[in-house]
This record gives structure tokens, C-alpha cells and sequence, in this order.
């Protein structure tokens, strides 16, 4: 049996791939198990994370077959909502990279990455009430934040899907791609992050992640162990220099 995530490790960033074509990327037990164990890899060798589906589809959502044999315990034991917010609170940025559907979990599971951009094939959403449960691996919190509370009450209440062209006026994405340029265009965001300061980027994510009654003293702290980095010698320096010679 195929792997349900293919796993492409380089120096400065990991791209994972969703890997079941055949059921349009549902996630599963053994997706959630295997995004479970990425994490515990990045966690421990922090890379910028690029997430993308197989076969023209992001993921189509939670595997409904499992999930109509889950009771009340599943439900509490938070099993795609556990894995959403490890990825979350991954060290290094998440991006999305979004063709096709990205629908219930797989939603939710976009919602989790810092940045996302799709293509025109993008769809987008949570029709989890017409399925008699709710969105609750972080569609409730995230996309409030997202797009706001009228437009997140609109879509979670009606189940209603984006096409890209709302996806982007909304805000979900950031930008939209031809499929065949979609991962350059991934890639390009990446090469970005990468030619930043990783402990700079790690300290803004961490602020940009902070509830707001904890700015701006996080932001302070973080600063000033930024201003004592060496890298942060260096880097002025460098500038200065360049700018100096004209």
C-alpha cells in the first residue's frame, strides 16, 4: 500500500505531500499518524514546511468512512484537531499549496499553514454540518481569524465552498497559480524564508502566533534576543556595506 504522505526532505525546507489519490486525499488515521511523525521531525530540525495534495486535489476532507464509525470519545480525544495545531506551532513557516479541493478537514488542515495559495481549480470550505457533525479541527477559531467573523459565520453556518477568485478576495489565499506553476510558486516562497535569518523568522512566527494580551512583551523579549545575535551583526553589516558602496 502507498504511503499516505510522501515526504521530499531538502536542506531548508520538507514538502509532504497528501497521498491518497484514489479517495481524493481523505485524511485518515494513517495521514494523521504520518503528519504526526513530520512534526516530530521538524520540531527537532526546524524547516520551512510546504504541504500539497496528489492528483490535482489538496484533500477532499476527513475520511468519512472513519469518521461515521466514530462515537463521542473520538470525538473528545481530538484526533485531526491534536495533528492541526502541532502544525501549526511547527517552529518554521507552513505553506499551503492548494489545487482542487481543500474541503472539511483538508480545510481545516490549509487553515493550519502560515501561508496558502491555490490555483483556479481551488474549492474551498466546510460542509460538515450537512454531514449532521461541525467543523472542529480549528475552522471555528482559525477561519474567524482568517476572514473574519461574518464571512467565517457565512461559510461554516451555510457549508457553503469558495471558488479561487472568493478564496482570494477573501483572504484565504494569498495568491492563485496556473497547476503547473503552483509549487515554483511554492518554492519561490520558500527560497524567501530561506534567505532570511531562520532565528528571526522563528521569533516572528512565534509573535504573529501570540494571543494579543501577550503583546507586545513577547515581541520585546524576542527582539532583544535578536539584537544579540551574532547573525544580526553580520547581516547589518552587511548592508551597510553594500549601501555604502553605492
Amino acid at each position: 500500500m502507498a504511503a499516505p504522505l510522501l515526504v521530499d526532505r531538502l536542506p531548508d525546507r520538507v514538502v509532504a505531500t497528501l497521498n491518497r489519490p484514489e479517495k481524493r486525499n481523505a485524511i485518515d488515521q494513517d495521514t494523521i499518524d504520518a503528519l504526526h511523525a513530520l512534526c516530530a521531525e521538524l520540531e527537532a530540525d526546524p524547516r520551512t514546511l510546504i504541504l500539497t495534495g496528489a492528483g490535482g486535489v489538496f484533500a477532499s476532507g476527513a475520511d468519512i468512512a472513519q469518521l461515521r464509525d466514530r462515537r463521542a470519545a473520538h470525538a473528545r480525544q481530538g484526533i485531526n484537531a491534536m495533528a492541526f495545531i502541532r502544525i501549526n506551532e511547527l517552529p518554521m513557516p507552513v505553506i499551503a499549496a492548494i489545487d482542487g479541493y481543500a474541503l472539511g478537514g483538508g480545510a481545516e488542515l490549509a487553515f493550519a499553514a502560515d501561508l496558502r495559495i491555490g490555483t483556479p481549480a481551488l474549492k474551498v470550505g466546510n460542509p460538515e454540518t450537512g454531514l449532521g457533525i461541525m467543523a472542529a479541527a480549528g475552522a471555528t477559531w482559525r477561519l474567524r481569524e482568517i476572514v473574519g467573523e461574518a464571512r467565517a459565520s457565512e461559510l461554516l453556518l451555510t457549508g457553503r465552498i469558495l471558488d479561487a477568485d472568493e478564496a482570494l478576495a477573501w483572504g484565504v489565499v494569498s495568491s492563485v497559480h496556473p497547476a503547473d506553476e503552483l509549487m515554483g510558486a511554492a518554492h519561490a516562497m520558500a527560497d524567501r524564508i530561506a534567505a532570511n535569518d531562520p532565528l528571526a523568522t522563528r521569533h516572528t512566527k512565534l509573535a504573529l502566533r501570540a494571543s494579543r494580551a501577550d503583546h507586545p512583551a513577547i515581541e520585546l523579549e524576542l527582539q532583544a534576543e535578536l539584537f544579540e545575535s551574532p547573525e544580526k551583526d553580520r547581516r547589518m553589516t552587511e548592508f551597510l556595506e553594500r549601501r555604502n558602496r553605492g
